[in-house]
């Protein structure tokens, strides 16, 4: 029984949601769960540790947040679910740490995310649905 799935969503990776929302939405058929949609974005330290830092200031995080939860809102209404049944949550940091902390705190049941096919830099160096499937506390399921 799920009632509370968290679906974590890459807002640049626009083909990976869209293998996720038949599974979301038998899920949330199922047992009328409430669906979390989360989005992650990168914060600035992120980018200057590549080099693709801003060359004077750096972006407000607001206004990426802000423009993160329009990009979340569009996908999500790609998603034949109740409105009344919709949580978003934009968040700033590292993917991995932010959706099993949020798993944690919504008391999740299931969490469903997208991934790439695995390559040799994943196997090597790990991915952000690999972690989240070897320390969740609840079910995954990783859509490929």
């Amino acid at each position: 029984m799920s009632k509370n799935i968290l679906v974590p969503i890459d807002i640049s990776e626009i083909e990976l949601t869209q293998q996720v929302i038949p599974h979301v939405e038998t899920y949330a058929r199922q047992d009328d769960a409430t669906i979390h949609f989360l989005a992650v974005i990168p914060d600035y330290t992120y980018f200057a540790s590549y080099r693709l830092g801003y060359a004077s200031v750096p972006p407000d995080a607001k206004e990426r947040e802000v423009a993160a939860m329009e990009a979340l809102s569009e996908i999500v209404a790609k998603f034949s679910l109740p409105e009344d049944r919709i949580e978003k949550y934009v968040l700033c940091g590292p993917p991995k740490d932010h959706i099993l902390q949020l798993a944690d705190d919504i008391h999740a049941d299931v969490i469903i995310l997208a991934s790439h096919r695995p390559s040799i830099s994943t196997y090597l160096l790990g991915s952000n649905a690999a972690v989240v499937v070897r320390h969740a506390k609840c079910s995954v399921l990783v859509v490929r």
